[in-house]
């Protein structure tokens, strides 16, 4: 069996001291706002306020948590794990999305209980804190931007980022709408279309999530573009029982069988090396090759010379 495991470093990757920074900057900035909207919404009773800082709460964690999974990704791998703490950037992206479902459940249920009945919120204060939020979310998101296609963590702090900002507006504009019209409904209103903005980003978040902690082939990738890739590769005759999933939010992984030309037997190590350089090109950093030759026919659990013309084959059972 053919391993090639490479380890090389692509610009693909997100960089883990820029993120280290932004990743910090992010959490220092809206645990800070966090602390301001709250107790500004308490003392003045806006449930938009206190939606919006339930929220900011929940990113707070959820830039905690990716960076913790970030620094854990970099440990090396040991006897016990062998490929490291990789994965737990994958479990850190699903406890996010969940984390983000059930603050969003939380405050719908507050929102609705409210609508009915809506308390008097000082509209212009509502919407001074609010535009805070703007610019904290704002920056932070910014921070996140250059790499948030290159890792579903990222990814996901940008999306929490920027769907704050965008949620923040609307608390400006509920609260400039309360001051002038004294519409107080107006604030358990914003409240519930903050949900559903929030649990529009969130599904998929969740659903990419899912997806990679059940070893799914990541969204990106197409099996089918793969294998016919790997398939002009010289001495390769066929692919089959090919696995990809994801070690983690950043690294992808294959294994496969290859049949190859008998005659290309003592060039294996450079198909290898050809098979290698065209996954790197698809995202797919480790890979792990078996060779079979043609004429052989391969079986799941085993591999076995074919049967002369005429006679039967019988698979045995394990």
């Amino acid at each position: 069996m053919g391993h090639d495991h490479s380890h090389h470093h692509h610009d693909h990757a997100p960089k883990l001291d820029r993120l280290n920074t932004a990743f910090i900057i992010g959490i220092l900035l809206n645990s800070a706002f966090v602390i301001i909207e709250a107790g500004v919404g308490f003392a003045k009773g806006s449930l938009s306020l206190l939606t919006d800082a339930g929220h900011n709460l929940s990113d707070v964690a959820s830039l905690a948590l990716a960076l913790l999974a970030f620094k854990l990704s970099k440990v090396r791998a040991n006897n016990m794990y062998t490929y490291g703490y990789k994965r737990s950037t994958i479990v850190v992206s699903l406890l996010n999305a969940v984390i983000l479902v059930a603050a969003v459940g939380i405050i719908a249920y507050e929102a609705i209980l409210r609508i009915g009945h809506p308390q008097p919120v000082p509209g212009i204060t509502v919407a001074w804190v609010a535009f805070a939020g703007i610019l904290v979310n704002g920056v932070t998101a910014w921070l996140f931007m250059k790499d948030k296609e290159k890792d579903l963590n990222v990814k996901g702090a940008y999306m929490h980022m920027a769907v704050d900002a965008i949620v923040s507006l609307g608390v400006v504009i509920s609260g400039l709408v309360i001051y002038f019209t004294q519409w107080y409904w107006v604030d358990s209103a914003v409240s519930l279309i903050i949900v559903i903005v929030i649990m529009a980003g969130t599904w998929q978040l969740l659903a990419d999530s899912l997806r990679l902690e059940f070893d799914g082939v990541p969204k990106q990738m197409d099996l089918n573009k793969i294998k016919t890739e790997l398939m002009k590769a010289k001495g390769v005759k066929d692919i089959h029982h090919m696995h990809v999933w994801a070690l983690s939010t950043t690294e992808n992984a294959l294994t496969a069988h290859l049949v190859i030309h008998p005659e290309e037997t003592n060039n294996f190590n450079q198909i290898k090396h050809d098979l290698r350089h065209r996954l790197e090109h698809l995202e797919i950093q480790h890979s792990t090759f078996e060779p079979e030759f043609a004429g052989e026919a391969c079986y799941e659990k085993e591999c076995t010379p074919q049967p002369p013309e005429g006679e039967t084959f019988k698979k045995h059972n394990h």
